[in-house]
């Protein structure tokens, strides 16, 4: 892989200037008015479940907000999503991925016909846990008519990286046999349908912009749905209302 070109440069320092510039803003509003800034963290965090979630309290979560480990994160999303390769109705990314048993394949494997196959990226973060079991019931109902399948990416909130408190310890993926091991700790919630990994070049994250959970429809090796990115837009629901359409 050659040097990104000069655009895609600019577009990142730009990025960064954006990013930089809301991490100041926020620490100091943060210390100058911190009831006001945690109460619209938690208006936020209502979207994804967070604040209804029964193992994190806002204390586990909101004062990691405009840390360092923040920045550096939401940097490599922002950049991440400059080179979004996917657009509804576009041709999905065949991305190689590696079942659990380490056997390599690719994201159209998992197609059959024209049936619909709803993709999952994402990883031990506490939206995404959260909302496994809604996923599990989309599976359910839906599973006569449709396949999924759930990709592990990188961790979201790596133990040594932008950490929660209370959430499972893991660190960064320094090779595949990390990820491989991480992505078994979803096998004890029983996901009915197969987990494969990312490559450690994450190459299915970064061509369907998925950091750091996203879901996505495709049928026909095209993309019938592109949902939007996590976690605060992250609605199994809005899939179920794609495959209720579907089959109506």
């Amino acid at each position: 892989m050659g040097l990104p070109p000069p655009g895609l440069w600019l577009k990142r320092l730009w990025v960064l200037f954006q990013v930089a510039l809301h991490v100041a803003i926020g620490k100091v509003l943060l210390t100058l008015f911190p009831r006001r800034v945690k109460k619209n963290i938690l208006a936020m965090g209502e979207k994804t479940g967070m604040t209804r979630n029964p193992h994190f309290s806002h204390e586990n979560w909101i004062p990691t907000f405009f840390s360092a480990q923040y920045f550096w994160f939401i940097l490599k999303v922002r950049w991440q999503r400059l080179e979004d390769m996917t657009e509804q109705g576009g041709l999905a990314p065949n991305c190689p991925v590696v079942r659990l048993s380490g056997e390599r394949c690719s994201i159209w494997d998992f197609m059959q016909g024209n049936r619909p196959l709803v993709l999952n990226f994402g990883s031990c973060t506490p939206s995404f846990i959260f909302k496994f079991d809604q996923f599990k019931r989309l599976i359910e109902e839906f599973g006569s008519v449709a396949d999924f399948l759930i990709i592990y990416i990188e961790e979201a909130h790596a133990s040594d990286g932008w950490a929660f408190k209370n959430n499972v310890d893991i660190r960064n993926h320094r090779n595949l046999q990390d990820r491989l091991q991480a992505a078994h700790l979803l096998l004890d919630r029983s996901p009915q349908c197969p987990v494969v990994v990312d490559t450690m070049k994450n190459q299915s994250s970064s061509c369907y912009a998925a950091l750091p959970e996203r879901l996505y429809v495709l049928q026909e090796g095209r993309i019938l749905y592109k949902g939007k990115p996590g976690p605060w837009n992250y609605h199994p629901e809005e899939v179920r209302a794609v495959l209720e359409k579907l089959h109506s």
